[in-house]
C-alpha cells in the first residue's frame, strides 16, 4: 500500500513537471513570435549570391544594410511579388547563438512600371544589445534559420572614403559587345574624377570580358555578377508590355538602389547612368571642380539632377585625330564621331542622370530619387548635360537642325592615348594589330 502511494505521488508530480514544461513551451513560441529572444543556435548558411530565393520562391534577396539615418534599423533589398507578398519576418543571429525575431516592414519602391515583380526595402529595428553581423528572412516567424540562408549585414562599420566619384552602370545584358564606346567612356569618367565604376553583368561578348577583366586588374572596375535570369523572366523594356516577363530592364532599378547602399560609405559622390552616357561639364574641367562648385551654391542639396541629350550616331563628324587608325578594327562606336546633338523638345519628358550623395538618398528611381534627405536641384544645361550617345530620337531631323557641340573633343589627346594604350594590352595585343 505504501509503494502504491509512492508510486501515486511521483506519477503526480512527473506530470505536473510535464503540464508545465508544455505551457512553458506553448508561451516561449507565442513569446516569440512577438520579437523576443529565444534560445537557438543560429548557424545558417552565409549566402554568397547577389541574388538569393527564398523558400516562397516569390522573394528575391539582394542584400542587408545597417542603416542608423533615423533609427538603428536593417535594411534589406529584394524583388518581390507586389500581391503575393504579404508578411515577412527578420531572423537575427545575435551573441550567446541566440535569435532575435520580429516581424518585418515591407516598403515596395514605386517604380515598378507595371510589372509583377519590383524592388522593396525590407526593414526591421536592430534589436537593443544585439549588434547582428547576420540576418535571415522568412514568411514565417517559426522557422529554424540553421537550415536557411543568412545574409551578412553591410555598412555595419562605414570606414573612410575609398573613391570620390563611383560610377553606378546597372544592368549590362544582351551580350553586350559595343567595346570601343566602353572604353572610350570609361577613359572619360577616368579623366573626369572617377576612381570606381561597378557594373551589374548579366552578359557580354568574349572580346567585352577580356576588356573587363583588364580594368578589375587595373582596379577601377567592380562587376557584380547578375544572373537575374535564373530566377525571373527579365524584360528588355522599362514598361510592362503586358506579357509573360516579371520585371523590367533586367532590374536596373534594384541594381541602382544596391550600388547606392554598397557605396554610401565607401564613395562621396556616386553617379547613376548609362554606359552609353557622360555627365560632361561645361564650365570645369572635371566632377570635383564642378561638384565643388554645386555644392557651395546648394549647400542643403544631396541630389543633382543633369539634362538628357542624344547625340546621334547616325550623324558622323571627323576630327582628323590623328593615332586612331587602329580603332577600326575595334567592334563599337567610337564617340569622337558624335558631336551634333539633337534639340529639345517641348513637349517630351527630357530624363536626367544623377550625381548624389549617397548618405541622403533613401530610394532612388533611374531619373530621379524617390526618397531622399533634402531636396534635388537640376543643374542648367549650361554648366553640364549628359552626353548619350546611341540611336536618334529625332530622326527625321536634317543635320542643320542639330547642334553642334564639340565640348568632348577637349579632352581628346589624353583620350587617344589612353584609349590605345588599354587597346594594346588587351584586343590589339591579342591580334597582332
Amino acid at each position: 500500500m505504501i509503494l502504491k502511494q509512492k508510486i501515486l505521488v511521483v506519477s503526480y508530480i512527473f506530470a505536473i513537471i510535464l503540464i508545465s514544461l508544455q505551457f512553458h513551451n506553448f508561451n516561449l513560441k507565442k513569446y516569440n513570435q512577438t520579437g523576443i529572444r529565444k534560445k537557438e543556435k543560429c548557424l545558417g548558411v552565409p549566402s554568397s549570391d547577389m541574388i538569393t530565393p527564398l523558400q516562397d520562391n516569390r522573394t528575391f534577396v539582394i542584400a542587408s544594410y545597417y542603416d542608423n539615418r533615423e533609427r538603428n534599423q536593417i535594411r534589406t533589398l529584394g524583388i518581390i511579388h507586389n500581391t503575393e507578398v504579404k508578411e515577412l519576418y527578420c531572423h537575427f543571429c545575435c551573441t550567446f547563438k541566440k535569435t532575435h525575431i520580429s516581424k518585418a516592414e515591407i516598403n515596395l519602391h514605386q517604380d515598378r512600371f507595371g510589372f509583377p515583380y519590383g524592388l522593396a526595402d525590407v526593414i526591421c529595428p536592430e534589436p537593443s544589445g544585439c549588434e547582428p553581423k547576420y540576418i535571415s528572412l522568412h514568411q514565417s516567424p517559426n522557422v529554424n534559420i540553421a537550415q536557411q540562408p543568412i545574409f551578412r549585414i553591410i555598412n555595419r562599420e562605414p570606414g573612410v572614403f575609398t573613391a570620390n566619384f563611383t560610377v553606378c552602370i546597372s544592368t549590362m545584358f544582351g551580350n553586350y559587345s559595343n567595346t570601343l564606346q566602353f572604353i572610350q567612356t570609361i577613359e572619360m569618367y577616368k579623366l573626369l574624377g572617377a576612381q570606381r565604376v561597378m557594373i551589374y553583368l548579366h552578359s557580354c561578348s568574349p572580346q567585352m570580358e577580356e576588356v573587363l577583366q583588364y580594368y578589375i586588374k587595373e582596379g577601377v572596375v567592380e562587376v557584380v555578377p547578375w544572373p537575374i535570369d535564373r530566377y525571373l523572366k527579365p524584360s528588355k523594356s522599362w514598361l510592362y508590355p503586358n506579357d509573360d516577363t516579371h520585371i523590367g530592364y533586367y532590374g536596373q532599378v534594384t541594381t541602382l538602389n544596391d550600388c547606392i547602399y554598397r557605396n554610401m560609405y565607401r564613395s562621396k559622390f556616386v553617379l547613376l547612368n548609362d554606359i552609353d552616357e557622360i555627365i560632361l561639364p561645361f564650365k570645369h574641367d572635371n566632377w570635383d571642380s564642378m561638384m565643388e562648385s554645386l555644392e557651395k551654391q546648394h549647400p542643403e542639396v544631396g541630389i543633382f539632377l543633369f539634362e538628357n541629350h542624344i547625340f546621334p550616331i547616325t550623324v558622323t563628324t571627323d576630327g582628323h585625330f590623328s593615332d586612331i587608325s587602329n580603332w577600326i578594327n575595334v567592334p563599337g562606336i567610337n564617340i569622337m564621331q558624335h558631336v551634333h546633338r539633337e534639340p529639345d523638345r517641348p513637349d517630351f519628358f527630357n530624363a536626367k542622370k544623377m550625381i548624389v550623395n549617397p548618405r541622403k538618398v533613401i530610394q532612388t528611381s533611374v531619373h530621379s530619387a524617390l526618397k531622399s534627405y533634402g531636396p534635388s536641384e537640376n543643374v542648367s544645361n549650361k554648366t553640364a548635360l549628359v552626353y548619350h550617345c546611341r540611336g536618334p530620337l529625332q530622326a527625321a531631323l536634317a543635320r542643320e537642325s542639330l547642334i553642334e557641340d564639340k565640348t568632348i573633343w577637349r579632352y581628346n589627346v589624353s583620350l587617344i592615348n589612353n584609349v590605345n594604350a588599354v587597346l594594346h594590352q588587351t584586343i590589339l595585343k591579342r591580334t597582332n594589330i
